[in-house]
């Protein structure tokens, strides 16, 4: 939708927006295609919004014909034979069963998730596979009753200290795990005891003996260890969490407050905890310590990848992440800008069209940009 009543103000922003860049850009920089900027707004008064008449969808599918093209001297006649071979497969599919038809790929297939390089097997240290299982329950919903049920009993075996929030999550992230065992063989001895197989998998713990992958494709996008960015030139290492944390106002704060914060990581492990009948792929990242995480004027994020810390937490479900990059800051030496990937999902059909529009979900890079009228105080 188009608030036409702020069309006005767009377009004075958009006049004085170019005169600023002026000032700091030479002549030519100013291309026919900035100069175009000015006529956007005019244009959106008389043709409406940009997506009821843009040509994407058209200059999409004329690649996909041009890709039909084998012989450059008949391309006519291969668009057609083409097109022709691929309606008749499609129209053979419709009479067979879990079969996909042949085009865009599916928005499906952005839901893959599986390792796309080699194994090797090691045997981890106890206490890292400790953190990582714990990780896997703390997020897994059939465990979150019995989470409870232990803060329960801990307040009950402690009752001097019931009130001090930080020593009871200490308590309960060392005995856990074992407890979580203990209860889980017990009830198995019940009749009726209602626990399913996931749980008794998941409670029996992990084997010691951990996949490492170099590469994983989570939900479609591709993973790597640092290691195997530092001898590429591409970067699919870097990671954000925004979690639910358990935050003090100092060292001797007892009584921290719970609250959503976001975390910026690089992942050193791909690990693969094996519970005997499924696996669960992890992330062990180095996550950037507080101290060297900032916003600066512009809203941009910025980070000091060498300021690690939440060494105790270094674990986190591939699932839950979502990917970023790290570029470095020019104007300042050891930081770097985060940005973020959009995220891309196919359809194949939208309404009666076989071919719909590429979607794009795009974040800004940005927390906030300053108005225009402020744009002097701020250079």
């Amino acid at each position: 939708t188009v608030d036409v009543s702020k069309l006005d103000k767009l377009e004075e922003d958009v006049v004085v927006t170019l005169c600023l860049l002026e000032k700091y850009f030479s002549p030519s920089f100013f291309d026919i295609m900035v100069h175009l900027v000015v006529h956007l707004v005019r244009e959106v008064r008389l043709c409406g919004p940009v997506y009821f008449r843009w040509m994407y969808p058209f200059e999409i599918y004329m690649k996909v014909l041009k890709g039909y093209v084998q012989n450059r001297t008949r391309p006519e006649g291969c668009i057609a034979e083409r097109y022709i071979a691929e309606k008749a497969v499609e129209f053979c599919t419709q009479h067979l069963s879990d079969v996909s038809t042949v085009g865009v790929p599916s928005s499906q297939k952005m839901g893959v998730s599986k390792p796309l390089s080699g194994c090797t097997v090691s045997v981890v240290d106890q206490d890292l596979l400790n953190q990582a299982h714990l990780y896997v329950l703390e997020n897994t919903e059939e465990v979150l009753p019995y989470i409870e049920q232990h803060m329960i009993h801990i307040k009950a075996a402690y009752p001097k200290f019931r009130k001090r929030t930080k020593w009871l999550q200490d308590k309960h992230n060392s005995t856990f795990i074992q407890w979580l065992r203990f209860k889980v063989q017990s009830e198995l001895e019940e009749d009726n005891h209602g626990v399913s197989e996931n749980l008794r998998w998941l409670a029996a713990g992990p084997n010691m003996a951990v996949p490492l992958y170099r590469n994983y494709l989570i939900k479609g996008i591709k993973f790597n260890i640092k290691a195997q960015d530092d001898v590429r030139t591409t970067q699919n290492s870097g990671v954000y969490l925004l979690a639910q944390t358990m935050q003090v106002a100092s060292a001797k704060d007892k009584n921290p407050i719970l609250s959503n914060m976001g975390f910026y990581g690089v992942i050193q492990k791909i690990w693969d905890l094996d519970y005997q009948k499924f696996t669960i792929p992890v992330f062990r990242c180095d996550w950037i310590d507080s101290s060297g995480l900032v916003v600066d004027e512009l809203g941009f994020t910025l980070v000091d990848l060498s300021k690690i810390g939440h060494r105790n937490d270094q674990f986190v479900l591939a699932s839950q992440v979502k990917q970023i990059f790290f570029v470095d800051d020019p104007m300042h030496r050891g930081w770097s800008v985060v940005l973020s990937m959009p995220n891309r999902e196919y359809n194949n059909v939208i309404g009666d069209e076989v071919l719909g529009d590429v979607i794009i979900e795009c974040e800004p890079f940005t927390r906030g940009m300053p108005n225009v009228d402020t744009f002097d105080e701020v250079v």
